[in-house]
């Protein structure tokens, strides 16, 4: 390996990157870019950050109670390398902030603090990191061009003799329209603006509304939709900060009120937002101070390094969490957790977004966003009321609580638990079954009271895993006739959102998804597995309910069945047999879906005739007839519960067709078994239940199979188990330690035990 080839590739491509990433520009220049895209260039931070949402678009995913707009940002599709931190779920949280985020853009300036508040470990922090992450990348974008400006001094050697300034009379610098172009040697020093601010701040206020009102043509406050563009007051009206102004007066007062001349110092430069590096977006955890302070440029820098008419000037720079996410966000980890008096500023700054230090103000443009848990909220409101009483008029509450749909908690797991964080294959179900017993710990029994007619006791007598299933795919319990599960669909919205208004709401308790990756993980080091299954994940979350006195959770309550977490264990392993039980009848090859569609398919021809009062071609003698009631009434013996009326589900059934092709006008086929799932689920185990004798048989030929008596297989059995075991990892995507555990265990636990 050639090391200085090597390192000189690398050199190029840092290079190239450096010049394409960093615009340094006159002030002229910026003016002219701004004249290019003058909305883009006066967005506040709102406007930024709301930018920066619908950038990355949205799409609308299907909940069991309707539709819900999905904003992509949380996605993290644009950062693979953080695809792990993605925000499951929350769809009602990231349209709450979007809409807060409209009212700031509306109203012209962020006079709020955003408050995420919900149980430990329910995505508060995910959900800002996903905000900061949807910045930095589109800070990088020519659509997301963000700039700042510092103040330039040419360099002595290249100026010779006196000068007002110190930087002499004529010579090259001397007769520059402007000093932003210089670099290296060719300046003595080059001072930052600390703050970040706006390069529109050097035109003074009255020219720059102005100028903003003639390019941007902003739209009038009162009135102002999503779509329009509302000028802020932060761009309108604000004002250099402290160290920019006195640096201002100094060169306008050497200048003798020189405007073009003090601009000649001026360089503007693109900047890009760094969670990493606090610049645009920065994150403050728990401490005791203010989270600005200040400190005497002066005093810290060696007097030659700056130009003799400044040596008099006492430049005080601002410093701090404040002042590093100046327009871009702050976000306030575990606000709560501070005692009051460290945060009281924050009653004035999420108002009027200023600062006051010792020596001077902090004029500030920044969304502040805070957390904290539902236990450090309570003993706020409660221990000092008079403060909450001041903040609540200052603060926006976003509730954030624990998922409560077992599908979308899955998606976390299967995002971080993977073969390179355990170490090893993970099985099936694995994720699932923790999945599913945490979404049960969380639940709370519906309140009957809330509802009228049948369907108030058909909420009643709905048990966790039920509740569970309603909440997921919209499933109403198989015991159900066709009658009362359509009423309880019609109530799910009420259902989910029951205990909304309640302090103790549904979500706010339970198990938190930080426990349960601890439990998976832990189930990763189990010895007697090779591979991280479902059932090293069961044995854990039995161990993680006889810590009641670590995990609050645990001692709850039991009521009707809710919050009996060791019984959740049993539940969530009773799902498991039956998704193995599941998999290895498919696998055995006994039958397939195909048959079952064409089975409902040609019951669904004769029902769809049946309620059109149609005559059926006989395929036969060519006749028409009247549809063949003895083959529907055989079907629906099948399918169809001991409670339903026969008339109504077929025409239930032509009903929920009907409403597929309303939602689904593009759709060419109709998917009857994602429709009618437990219509399907009904015919599989009539099917199965008439197999049942071979099924027994040929899953005690597996378990054969897998012990000492392989021998005693014959060549047709031995060869119809090998293929079964191979189907179970092709198609469900065990390997072969895993597929070997998952049916053994199912054999024990349905067949032996």
């Amino acid at each position: 390996m050639d090391a200085r080839h090597y390192l000189g590739a690398i050199g190029d491509g840092v290079k190239s990157a450096f010049a394409d990433q960093r615009s340094l520009l006159a002030f002229d220049e910026y003016i002219d870019l701004f004249g290019r895209a003058p909305r883009a260039q006066a967005r506040c931070s709102a406007q930024y950050l709301r930018d920066v949402i619908d950038h990355f678009g949205t799409v609308d995913v299907q909940a069991p109670w309707g539709k819900e707009r999905r904003f992509r940002v949380f996605d993290l599709d644009f950062a693979p390398e953080a695809r792990a931190a993605r925000v499951a779920g929350q769809e009602e949280v990231q349209a709450a902030i979007y809409r807060i985020l409209g009212n700031f853009v509306r109203s012209g300036r962020v006079n709020k603090l955003i408050l995420l508040h919900g149980p430990n470990g329910s995505a508060k922090t995910s959900i800002v990191a996903g905000l900061m992450r949807g910045m930095e990348a589109y800070s990088r974008l020519p659509e997301g061009a963000l700039y700042r400006f510092s103040w330039v001094f040419p360099s002595e050697k290249r100026v010779k003799g006196g000068g007002t300034v110190g930087f002499g009379h004529g010579g090259a610098a001397g007769d520059l329209a402007s000093f932003a172009h210089l670099e290296g040697d060719a300046l003595d020093a080059r001072l930052a603006c600390p703050l970040k601010d706006h390069p529109l701040f050097l035109v003074p206020r009255r020219e720059r509304r102005k100028l903003l009102e003639e390019r941007c043509r902003p739209t009038q406050r009162e009135g102002a939709s999503e779509g329009d563009f509302v000028l802020s007051d932060y761009v309108a009206d604000g004002e250099l900060c402290h160290f920019c102004q006195k640096l201002f007066e100094a060169l306008l007062a050497t200048y003798h009120g020189d405007y073009l001349k003090v601009l000649r110092h001026v360089q503007v430069e693109r900047f890009y937002v760094s969670a990493r590096y606090q610049q645009g977006a920065v994150s403050v955890e728990p401490q005791l101070s203010v989270d600005a302070a200040w400190r005497q440029v002066s005093a810290d820098r060696s007097p030659g390094a700056l130009p003799v008419a400044l040596h008099s000037v006492t430049l005080f720079e601002p410093t701090g969490p404040l002042v590093g996410a100046n327009r871009g966000v702050l976000e306030f980890a575990d606000l709560l957790k501070r005692p009051p008096e460290a945060f009281k500023y924050l009653l004035g700054t999420s108002e009027t977004g200023r600062v006051a230090l010792d020596s001077f103000i902090l004029h500030l443009d920044e969304v502040l966003l805070a957390s904290a848990n539902e236990k450090q909220l309570s003993i706020f409101k409660d221990k000092d009321v008079a403060d909450f009483g001041s903040f609540k008029g200052r603060i926006e509450l976003v509730r954030v609580p624990y998922l409560r749909r077992w599908h979308v908690e899955k998606e976390i797991y299967d995002q971080q638990v993977t073969r390179a964080t355990v170490g090893k294959h993970v099985a099936p179900h694995a994720t699932e079954v923790a999945a599913l017993w945490g979404v049960l710990t969380r639940l709370k029994k519906p309140i009957p009271d809330r509802y009228k007619g049948d369907v108030r006791e058909v909420v009643d007598d709905l048990a966790p895993l039920e509740k569970l299933k309603l909440y997921d795919r919209g499933a109403a319990p198989d015991r159900l006739s066709l009658q009362q599960a359509k009423e309880l669909k019609k109530s799910l919205e009420d259902i989910h959102r029951e205990s909304d208004v309640y302090p103790m709401y549904e979500g706010r308790v339970g198990a938190s998804a930080r426990e349960i990756k601890t439990a998976i993980f832990n189930a990763a080091q189990n010895v007697h597995y090779t591979c991280l299954t479902p059932m090293a994940v069961l044995e854990e979350l039995e161990a993680l309910c006889r810590d009641k006195s670590v995990h609050e959770f645990l001692q709850q309550e039991v009521v009707d069945g809710y919050h009996d977490h060791e019984e959740f264990v049993r539940v969530a392993e009773s799902e498991l047999l039956d998704m193995l039980d599941e998999e290895i009848r498919d696998s055995m090859g006994m039958v397939s879906e195909g048959q079952y569609r064409d089975l409902f398919g040609r019951y669904l021809t004769l029902v769809s005739s049946w309620t059109k009062g149609e005559r059926i071609k006989n395929r036969i003698t060519g006749a028409y007839e009247q549809p063949d009631e003895d083959r529907m009434v055989e079907f629906e013996r099948i399918i169809m519960g001991d409670e339903d009326d026969r008339s109504t589900f077929r025409r239930t059934i032509i009903s929920a067709i009907g409403a597929f092709r309303l939602d689904h006008p593009d759709a060419k086929d109709i998917d009857t078994q994602a429709i009618f799932p437990d219509l399907f689920r009904r015919l599989r185990e009539h099917y199965y239940e008439e197999r049942k004798r071979q099924l027994k048989t040929n899953k005690e030929n597996v378990l054969r199979y897998l012990s000492d008596d392989r021998g005693q297989l014959d060549e047709k059995a031995r060869r119809h188990v090998e293929q079964t075991l191979g189907t179970l990892r092709e198609r469900y995507g065990y390997c072969e330690h895993c597929a070997q555990d998952a049916v053994m265990y199912f054999m024990r636990r349905r067949y032996v035990d």
